[in-house]
């Protein structure tokens, strides 16, 4: 299939490599083999989260309709996907939009209509049984629905084992054509920030401001996001808050917190946050943003190979009991790639450690009176030396003058 002459010069437009695509399908293969496994189903709902299909296909699940795949031990996959109802066609895994597929099955499910849920789930049951499958794996297993998964352990004789841990382990390390394209989203966001200092202005409410960052990072090959932004006068806190939430009206001395959660044009995540005033920082909200990023820095300077999660989880709280702040309920660190959220997650319950290539963000955040002390950027873990933030924005509190 040939590209058009547009998408061989716009460097927005940027597809993985069938070399990069080659490795992730050679790990697969080999894990499958190892545990004698005839294929490994892997399934996502969105774009955001559900990331195994991407990684597998180049191909994001799109428009919140459910996509799978089952990737066999040898030869091309089979994708299920949104269309006509019985839809089957069959293709030479050389397609630029289905790299590595054989046979592309479709089918009108929605997960909002109920007696629907169980289409997708009956047409991976019908091709495992068609095939013969004895043994398989299924990746993401409890993020699934219901519908799917029992239809799939239904099939008579068919044995199905967890291979989620592989997965994840597998997306958590980065190539260096991954690391390269997550460098770039990080200079993108950089970019979309600098934007940002151009256009804000009082009378701007903080839903403009979003709809521009929206806009900015289209342009550079964005195709999903979750920005937030939050602005209030310096005696209240300028909380993140999502679109339904951004209708206040910016005023000269207010702040604005933003954080830029997209992607870049090769489908990978970083995240920038960043605050704004309109106006001539205050000391209170100086000190806060110093706490944070000396929160940051606590944790990163602790970031090597082989670092656990659940310590550094417990280092992080350790410095905010020493600064007068309550334990992290939630979740300050955590790996990204094709998903916004990804393993490892800093946080006591998790067994996976760092490694390197690991792309790491970073977001400590603390409520101290009126003041919001956050900041946020990306890290990679390097072997030999200590772990590299790879945002340029500087960590301050950008004053606009209005």
């Amino acid at each position: 299939m040939s590209v058009s002459d547009t998408e061989a010069t716009d460097p927005a437009i940027r597809r993985t490599s069938r070399k990069e695509l080659e490795r992730r399908w050679n790990l697969v293969r080999a894990r499958l083999q190892e545990e004698k496994l005839e294929a490994v189903i892997v399934f996502a709902s969105e774009d955001y989260l559900g990331a195994d299909v991407r990684w597998l296909t180049d191909r994001p699940a799109t428009f919140g309709y459910h996509c799978a795949i089952i990737f066999p031990a040898d030869g091309l996959m089979t994708l299920v996907e949104h269309g006509n109802l019985g839809g089957k066609r069959h293709s030479n895994g050389e397609e630029r939009d289905y790299p590595g597929l054989g046979e592309i099955l479709t089918t009108a499910a929605f997960h909002s209509v109920s007696y629907t849920q169980r289409f997708e789930g009956e047409m991976l049951a019908n091709a495992v049984r068609s095939r013969g499958y004895r043994r398989i794996g299924i990746a993401g297993r409890d993020a699934m629905p219901h519908g799917v998964v029992n239809s799939i352990e239904s099939v008579p004789n068919l044995e199905v084992t967890d291979f989620t841990d592989f997965i994840e382990h597998a997306r958590s390390v980065k190539s260096a054509e991954e690391i390269e394209e997550i460098r770039a989203t990080a200079a993108m966001q950089d970019a979309i920030f600098a934007k940002l200092l151009e256009t804000v202005r009082p009378g701007m409410r903080d839903m403009d401001v979003t709809a521009m960052l929206v806009g900015e990072g289209r342009k550079r090959g964005s195709s999903q996001h979750v920005l937030l932004a939050g602005s209030a006068p310096s005696n209240e806190v300028p909380a993140l808050r999502g679109f339904y939430a951004q209708g206040r009206v910016m005023r000269r001395g207010d702040y604005l917190t933003v954080l830029i959660e997209n992607n870049g044009a090769g489908g990978l995540y970083t995240e920038l946050g960043r605050t704004v005033v309109l106006g001539k920082p205050c000391a209170e909200r100086l000190d806060a943003l110093a706490i944070a990023c000396a929160a940051q820095d606590d944790s990163v300077k602790r970031y090597r190979a082989g670092a656990s999660c659940a310590e550094l989880a417990a280092a992080h709280d350790e410095f905010r009991a020493l600064n007068g702040l309550p334990p992290e309920r939630r979740l300050f660190a955590h790996g990204q790639g094709y998903a916004l959220v990804e393993r490892p997650l800093l946080r006591a319950d998790e067994s996976m450690t760092l490694a390197a290539d690991m792309n790491i963000v970073t977001h400590p955040a603390f409520l101290r009176g009126s003041a919001f002390g956050f900041v946020c950027d990306n890290h990679i873990i390097h072997a030999d030396r200590p772990a590299e933030r790879i945002h340029r924005t500087e960590q301050r509190i950008f004053a606009v003058d209005c």
